[in-house]
């Protein structure tokens, strides 16, 4: 089998087989194929597209070429979620403790925050003394014993994702709906869970920034999840502002800590609640999505979702002082109030520039090897539809760096859009997905 044949087959629009895949996928996993020759391959891709059992067996491939993790030894149906990134995007410290309370075991393998989307790794590293790095064998005997593990990405899953994605970045070849779902979806089989519940978030501070091409994304993983025989729902989720009121890696913990309370943001807490919910329908422990609801909401209501995160953080070595008491942390240096200028109503907050504000404040990463400070980032107090007065608190920065504080409060200002006519809020969930389509709310 020759690379160049390949090449030329998809050039024509033609579908490569299983085994040619498998030979492409292997063969530049390993080296033997030049980088060339697959830049050339994934912009034929991006021309003539992957119809889905191409896309299916990509991503097998993909997952296979690194570790497949094996959590057999996992007592009972596992459950994960996987976000496709957004600013103020908490929810798997909420879910995760959710569905654990009820039994189900969440073994989780996460990821650090790049540019202006947060990772949940950086959020639990702001919990001083958690441990996100463990040893596979009391990862496993944590999930047994208290159904709940949360790690960074140690395992090497699915290496010819990432050495394809270095290419696509640079060979413009990123924005293909095949090549992005077998990218997140190869690390989620290799994670190993039985169950993939999807947030796929769309607008101005997702990946996707319209409708159209997040429910395109979220059905692709859904059916490649299904195909490949993983239960895998999606929820399309708002982007379009910040999920909550807070940016910021202690800032969110915070905040999770006020939902897991039964307090804190609405629109934040149903969008847990409905992610929870479909991973309890998934993993069988009840019988309809509704029932599966009210068994999330009554584990927050009982206090027994925020016992379990806080017994989830003492396993890992958390300082739960700060979890019983969380204005017990030190604060930022400074807090800088940013005011809206004139009359009118909320018409758009733009999220990828709240992120960017809190990134130039140190809250995260223009680079993976910079470091975060877990103190600074921002609060949201209004959102789209609000109606506002000039002078009125739009939020507040906290910082440490007086030298930062300037450029950040000019892009967080600059977020907001106003105008003089009443605006609509925006819904936080657009549509469900599961092996039957895109349902919208």
């Amino acid at each position: 089998m020759r690379m160049y044949d390949v090449i030329t087959a998809k050039k024509r629009g033609l579908e490569l087989t299983d085994d040619q895949i498998a030979y492409v996928v292997k063969g530049f996993t390993a080296g033997e194929i030049p980088d060339y020759q697959m830049s050339a391959l994934l912009m034929a891709i991006c021309l003539k597209g992957l119809n889905m059992r191409e896309t299916t067996t990509l991503t097998l491939e993909m997952a296979k070429s690194g570790d497949m993790l094996d959590l057999s030894a996992i007592r009972g149906i596992k459950a994960d979620k996987h976000s496709t990134g957004g600013v103020g995007d908490k929810t798997t410290l909420i879910v995760a403790p959710i569905v654990a309370s009820l039994g189900i075991p969440v073994a989780k393998m996460s990821g650090r925050g790049l540019g202006h989307t947060g990772g949940t790794i950086d959020k639990l590293e702001s919990i001083p003394g958690f441990r996100t790095t463990i040893p596979a064998d009391e990862f496993i005997r944590n999930v047994n014993e208290m159904k709940l593990a949360v790690a960074g990405q140690s395992a090497n899953l699915a290496p010819a994702d990432k050495k394809m994605y270095a290419l696509r970045d640079v060979t413009a070849t990123v924005d293909n709906i095949s090549l992005i779902a077998s990218s997140i979806m190869s690390k989620k089989l290799a994670s190993g869970a039985n169950v993939i519940v999807l947030d796929v978030k769309t607008g101005s501070g997702a990946f996707m920034k319209t409708f159209e091409d997040s429910a395109a994304l979220a059905e692709a993983m859904v059916t490649i999840g299904n195909n490949c025989g993983r239960r895998t729902y999606a929820i399309i989720t708002d982007m379009n502002q910040v999920l909550g009121r807070y940016v910021g890696n202690w800032l969110e913990v915070r905040e999770a800590i006020d939902i897991l309370k039964g307090q804190g943001d609405e629109e934040l807490r149903l969008v847990s609640i409905t992610l929870a919910s479909y991973m309890i329908l998934g993993c069988g422990v009840a019988a309809s999505l509704d029932e599966a609801r009210t068994l999330a909401e009554n584990a927050i209501t009982s206090g027994a979702a925020f016992a379990k995160f806080r017994e989830f953080v003492e396993r890992q070595s958390g300082d739960v002082r700060f979890i019983d008491d969380p204005a017990s942390m030190t604060a930022a240096d400074f807090e800088v109030p940013v005011y809206a200028p004139c009359d009118g109503f909320i018409s758009e907050i733009n999220a990828e520039e709240v992120g960017m504000a809190s990134l130039l404040l140190g809250g995260g990463r223009e680079k993976k090897e910079d470091s975060v400070d877990p103190l600074v980032g921002l609060r949201v107090d209004l959102k789209v539809g609000d109606k506002v007065k000039a002078g009125q608190l739009l939020g507040v920065l906290y910082a440490d760096d007086e030298a930062r504080i300037e450029a950040a409060k000019e892009r967080f200002a600059g977020a907001f859009r106003y105008t003089g006519e009443s605006v609509n809020a925006v819904p936080p969930i657009y549509a469900y997905v599961d092996e039957n389509g895109v349902h919208k709310v």
